[in-house]
């Protein structure tokens, strides 16, 4: 048995918001009350392990649902192990993978490799599967068998998918499975060089750029196809303020949408990939100030419901390649709380309660996840942090270093992460 007490408990999926002790029993929440009494001796055994979280917040365990570990097939940047390790100093317990290995996932092999290699792991590892075959764009997969063997979900992220026949029919065949769709929504035929805003990016570097109207136009054609198919909908780490506005217009019409936006991009604006090149390249392109502003209402107001990192690992020597030839993306899971907490609730953008919403409620309701909550019978799944103390970042564990954030100095800072009631990772004192 284990007893967290002495923290302050925030359980948005409860109404949760206040000092209180945590009992946990056989991997399950047992009780949680503001009442030391409620948890008395007769419940403790005298073996009962203790967590004194004085001075911490105690959530439920983070959930990512945009998260690339690289393998099968490009392991040197991050494979399962590796990547669970950064989940859970990021304080995650649950993450939702990307299905863009290679081979990618679109067969009942490689999904099986995945979520047997997970099982592995401490951390609880999903998957989605590919919504066309080889990501390809030309054929659907067979959708209903990879859900049969564990797909969470269907996704062909870093290629949108262009036919929007092809398009509505996968979306027809995921709403009668009741999993979402989750769309990477960037026209690469509007596109001349990907990663970089066109704007004063583009311009510094005298190159084409990823202009506003790649996003805008393919999340605009497929808000239109949910609302005639009725999938759940999830638009990947939105963009763009005319993004946040159609999705805000369609959520008003009944649609089942949800939206993603990522740390870095309510975090940064185009200025980053000035100051620090392709560190700061990824897709979609961090954008202007009136962008990321809008991406934080979007959140402030529920339009955007969820957080999620797009963890993306690549290698030193890849990133240091030119900018027009270094692949995009940044890594994301050990940075994403501190992150939240310096530019959104201490900035008082955004409530605590309402960020760890967006980080783990929402996600989990989102994929359908056994997570998320503090509710009893639940698994005991729960990250304990100081939201006061400051880090500098670095020390990754993650197999990559890619990040723009590195050597900042942010605040929260990850104490404990539980599993199933089982400490799987504890800061070093100090």
């Amino acid at each position: 048995m284990l007893l967290i007490k002495n923290g302050f408990v925030v359980d948005p999926a409860n109404g949760v918001a206040g000092k209180a002790d945590v009992a946990i029993q056989d991997g399950k929440i047992l009780k949680v009350s503001d009442s030391p009494s409620e948890i008395g001796s007769a419940l403790l055994p005298q073996d009962c392990e203790v967590i004194d979280a004085k001075g911490c917040v105690v959530a439920p365990g983070l959930v990512d649902v945009h998260v690339h570990f690289r393998d099968p097939g490009f392991t040197h940047k991050e494979d399962i192990e590796t990547g669970a390790r950064a989940a859970l100093k990021g304080g995650f317990t649950s993450v939702v993978l990307m299905a863009n290995t290679k081979p990618p996932v679109d067969n009942v092999e490689t999904i099986t490799y995945v979520i047997e290699k997970g099982k592995a792991t401490d951390l609880k590892v999903y998957t989605c599967a590919n919504i066309t075959k080889g990501m390809a764009g030309r054929e659907l997969t067979e959708m209903d068998k990879l859900c049969r063997h564990g797909a969470v979900g269907f996704t062909d992220d870093g290629i949108p998918i262009m036919d929007a026949g092809l398009l509505e029919r996968a979306m027809t065949e995921a709403a009668g499975l009741g999993v979402p769709l989750s769309l990477h929504e960037e026209n690469p035929a509007l596109i001349v060089n990907n990663g970089v805003n066109r704007g004063k990016a583009s311009e510094y570097f005298g190159i084409g750029g990823s202009p506003r109207e790649a996003e805008i136009s393919l999340i605009e054609r497929d808000l239109e196809l949910a609302l005639k198919t009725n999938v759940i909908l999830n638009i990947q780490h939105i963009s763009t303020k005319e993004g946040v506005a159609l999705v805000r217009q369609a959520k008003r019409r009944g649609a089942n949408i949800h939206a993603e936006a990522a740390p870095h991009h309510f975090s940064l604006t185009e200025d980053a990939v000035i100051e620090y090149g392709t560190l700061a390249k990824m897709n979609p392109p961090l954008r202007e100030e009136a962008d990321r502003l809008a991406i934080i209402e979007g959140l402030r107001d529920g339009t955007i419901d969820v957080i999620a990192t797009d963890h993306a690992p690549h290698s030193r020597e890849e990133k240091e390649r030119p900018l027009t030839e270094a692949p995009s993306g940044i890594i994301g899971l050990e940075t994403a709380l501190p992150l939240g907490i310096t530019n959104l609730v201490d900035k008082g953008q955004l409530t605590l309660d309402a960020l760890i919403a967006c980080m783990t409620v929402h996600p989990a309701r989102l994929y359908r996840l056994d997570a998320g909550t503090l509710s009893a019978g639940a698994p005991a799944d729960i990250v304990i942090f100081d939201a006061d103390a400051v880090q500098t970042v670095g020390g990754f564990a993650s197999k990559s270093a890619n990040s723009p954030f590195t050597g900042q100095r942010l605040k929260g800072v990850v104490r404990y992460t539980i599993v199933d009631g089982r400490v799987v990772y504890a800061a070093a004192a100090g």
